[in-house]
């Protein structure tokens, strides 16, 4: 967690992340980008001078306002002795975003998020959703106050396959990070019922494969999975939780959905995801 890209809109929510990524960047001895994204208008003139006229001022005065936001966010809320650089960029959001992870070699995302429910989350869905499906690098959402400090309680849902050993390596560094005590969870629903004894069993033998250390298992009862983690995780007073994340896209997405997007839209607590490839 060295380079940290915070993408911002000036939010309260991108506010927050921007606090928590500093707090993270001042454990590792990272740095932290801040990113301004305009989305471009479209317009329309018979004539183009006055089109072109418009635009150029339009893209004048939107990086004046970004870089004044920025000075007034990093005084207030990094170090002195913290390296921050804000960056304003022109175009979409999704497609920007990924452009200058590869540009600048940055290996966790950190975004706010107010969620989605309801007809807007499944037709249009927020930017942060978008990202947690298309990230190439690790993201954490944020939608409250959250403390670096604080996280001593991972939750990790895991349905239990080889497939998961990738993901499975990431979720170890980010535990010993934060020195947090991970609960691994299978979520046990009425339609993939499984006897816990079996479950349990499993669980031992995964977190045993992954060499995990300071963690607990544990067979949950629920009637979906996200209520299960949702549930599960407010048990045992999570401070975060880590998922995988398929990537689906288009109507694969729209038919079957995300377990981790519908989480990142649901509950309050920091939510670590990377994409399983």
């Amino acid at each position: 967690m060295k380079k940290i890209l915070v993408p911002c809109d000036f939010s309260d929510q991108a506010v927050q992340a921007f606090r928590f990524a500093c707090e993270i960047a001042r454990e590792s001895k990272g740095e932290v980008r801040l990113l301004n994204i305009v989305e471009l208008p479209v317009l329309h003139d018979s004539v183009l001078m006055p089109t072109l006229y418009f635009e150029e001022a339009y893209l004048k005065d939107s990086r004046e306002n970004a870089e004044k936001s920025f000075e007034k966010m990093i005084s207030k809320w990094a170090k002195d002795d913290q390296k921050v650089k804000g960056h304003v960029e022109f175009g979409a959001v999704t497609p920007t975003i990924a452009r200058f992870i590869k540009e600048h070699k940055i290996d966790l995302v950190i975004m706010g998020t107010a969620g989605a429910s309801g007809l807007k989350e499944f037709l249009v869905g927020s930017n942060t959703e978008k990202i947690v499906r298309s990230s190439a690098v690790p993201v954490i959402a944020v939608k409250k106050s959250a403390k670096s400090a604080s996280i001593r309680h991972i939750v990790f849902p895991s349905v239990l396959t080889i497939e998961e050993d990738d993901i499975c390596t990431k979720v170890r560094a980010l535990q010993n990070f934060f020195g947090a005590t991970l609960h691994i969870v299978f979520i046990n629903t009425p339609s993939g019922f499984r006897r816990d004894a079996e479950v349990k069993q499993e669980l031992t033998d995964f977190a045993k494969r992954n060499q995990f250390k300071n963690y607990t298992i544990n067979a949950y009862n629920d009637y979906d999975e996200e209520s299960g983690i949702r549930n599960f995780a407010h048990e045992v007073g999570a401070d975060l939780i880590a998922m995988a994340t398929h990537g689906r896209r288009g109507i694969s997405h729209l038919m079957n959905g995300s377990l981790a997007e519908d989480i990142v839209n649901h509950v309050d607590c920091p939510i670590w995801t990377c994409v399983d490839k």
